[in-house]
């Protein structure tokens, strides 16, 4: 079934990444929600590495800021929610439970190339679903990078079993300060029919 153009505005067509958010509350159970869509999209083998810390509290927040470029306090700041999205290097503990059909558990403990690969791959993918979920429960996004991942990983996992990948900003953004849209490469730029 095919979504209606209101609902691809929402998601893609009028969507923006946000810098600025207005000052506004975001309630745990939305929180909750966001993650309850998210889970439900593919992963590899529904091996689901994602971990998602969501930074509300003006502590976390500190904690946070001691770790991002001055260029991103702002954004954070602004922000009701940050969202650090990482991925479990252990995430294989959960296949015989997630994806029960095969002993994927024995294979990636034996390939620790492929976790990593796996882990990232996966991790990058649900942390899409999860600006996507997002957008349809009514938030606006800000996905950023430019923060110290290492610094992040042992501030906030200091067990080493998860590893950051990108911050996500969360909240309702204010429209007024954004900046008319970014062009895009056209299908013939990007895109080839074998």
């Amino acid at each position: 079934m095919k979504i209606s153009n209101d609902d691809m505005d929402i998601l893609f067509k009028e969507a923006r990444t946000h810098r600025v958010f207005e000052n506004r509350e975001i309630p745990d159970s939305l929180l909750a929600e966001i993650y309850d869509t998210l889970k439900m999209a593919p992963t590899s083998a529904n091996c689901q590495p994602g971990r998602f810390i969501f930074i509300k509290s003006p502590d976390a927040k500190k904690r946070l800021l001691a770790h991002v470029p001055k260029s991103n306090v702002k954004k954070i700041e602004s922000a009701a929610v940050t969202v650090i999205v990482a991925g479990d290097t252990c995430f294989y503990e959960n296949m015989p439970r997630l994806y029960p059909h095969i002993d994927l558990l024995s294979y990636y403990k034996e390939n620790p190339e492929s976790v990593n690969k796996e882990m990232y791959q996966s991790t990058c993918l649900q942390a899409a679903y999860l600006i996507l979920a997002a957008r349809a429960l009514g938030l606006d996004c800000g996905p950023m990078n430019g923060f110290d991942n290492e610094g992040v990983d042992k501030e906030f996992f200091s067990d080493g079993k998860f590893k950051s990948n990108l911050l996500c900003n969360l909240g309702y953004g204010d429209k007024t300060k954004l900046h008319p849209r970014d062009d895009r490469l056209r299908f013939d730029e990007a895109c080839r029919i074998l």
